[in-house]
């Protein structure tokens, strides 16, 4: 477990970096904590006075990246305006966030790794994508609360709204059979995508 009460922010930022790059390039396997330390620019006592395991590390350094890009993507989702202009932003962030290098390196380590280490495709799972779902399903529960919706299932309706977002492009790019899609390409995708889910749970 990440014990690092007495770790500054920025050291922390620092190790959390250099785990990144050790990730993205070697794997969770192939990733060794000496690695690690000596990419971060800390010695192994340091680091391992502060993240006890590589467990430990992969997971902190997982749920920050979580942290950061859910709190982007549901900034600002009320309840005042129009359904399809927070689903637009919704969705829009969504695809940004997976289609980014930081967003694309942990799903392509976490893949790889899901059947040796189930823990850490777990702790993955539950830290971004079912938070996720849970943030969108609570939108999705109170705007049919409120009557400008009709979702009898929201958990189900919010994972229907994320996968048809990811229409065409995102599958696509993390088998790099495409490089970054435009804006206009992420646009259109989310477009189709409100349209179909407004078309079954708008009120």
């Amino acid at each position: 477990m990440d014990s690092n009460t007495n770790l500054s922010a920025d050291k922390r930022a620092q190790i959390l970096a250099g785990a990144a790059a050790v990730f993205a390039a070697d794997g969770y396997e192939g990733a060794s904590m000496a690695r690690i330390a000596l990419v971060a620019g800390v010695s192994k006592g340091t680091l391992y006075n502060h993240f006890d395991s590589k467990a430990a590390l992969f997971t902190a350094y997982v749920g920050e990246k979580c942290d950061l890009y859910l709190a982007h993507v549901f900034d600002g989702t009320g309840h005042e305006g129009d359904p399809a202009e927070v689903l637009r932003g919704i969705g829009k962030r969504m695809m940004q966030m997976m289609l980014s290098d930081v967003g694309l390196a942990i799903y392509r380590v976490v893949i790889a790794e899901a059947a040796k280490f189930p823990d850490l495709a777990r702790g993955f799972f539950e830290s971004g994508p079912a938070r996720a779902v849970g943030f969108m399903a609570d939108w999705l529960a109170e705007e049919t609360r409120r009557g400008r919706l009709a979702v009898p299932d929201p958990a189900f309706a919010a994972e229907q709204f994320f996968n048809l977002c990811q229409t065409r492009l995102v599958l696509r790019r993390k088998l790099e059979m495409l490089p970054d899609p435009p804006e206009t390409d992420i646009e259109e995708v989310v477009e189709a995508a409100i349209t179909m889910f407004l078309g079954t749970y708008r009120a």
